[in-house]
C-alpha cells in the first residue's frame, strides 16, 4: 500500500485520495510559499508606483502645477518606473503614476498633471 503524505510537513494522510495537505495551515504555508517568489518583483514595482503617485498626489493639488526636480527627488520620487505615457501638444512625454503625471521641463523642474477622466460617448 502507498502512503501518502503531506506535500508541505511529510505527515501522514488519512481521509480523501485526493487530499495534499494535512491541515489547512499546511496547505497555506506551501501556496504562499509558491506564490511568494514569483510575485515578490511585482509587489516591489507596484510599491514604487502607489509611492510615487502619492508624491505627485500630494504636490499637485490643483490638477497643474510647475514643482522643482528637487521636490521630487527629496521624498523618494523614483523615475524609472511609470503606469503609462502620453504625447503632449509640445511634442514633449507626460509620464503618468494612475492618474497624476509628470512632463520634464528642463534639468530643474516639472510640470506636474492631472489625467483627464475618459468619457463615454
Amino acid at each position: 500500500m502507498n502512503t501518502r503524505t503531506c506535500q508541505e510537513c511529510g505527515s501522514p494522510l488519512q481521509g480523501r485520495t485526493d487530499k495534499r495537505f494535512c491541515s489547512d495551515q499546511c496547505r497555506s504555508t506551501h501556496n504562499n510559499r509558491r506564490n511568494s517568489e514569483p510575485n515578490q518583483y511585482v509587489r516591489e514595482v507596484n510599491a514604487v508606483l502607489r509611492k510615487n503617485r502619492r508624491i505627485l498626489d500630494g504636490l499637485n493639488p490643483g490638477g497643474r502645477i510647475k514643482v522643482p526636480a528637487y521636490r521630487l527627488k527629496e521624498q523618494g520620487f523614483d523615475f524609472r518606473y511609470h503606469t503609462s505615457t502620453a504625447q503632449v501638444k509640445e511634442g514633449s512625454v507626460c509620464y503618468f503614476c494612475y492618474d497624476q503625471g509628470y512632463v520634464p521641463l528642463d534639468n530643474k523642474y516639472y510640470l506636474l498633471v492631472l489625467k483627464e477622466p475618459k468619457t463615454e460617448g
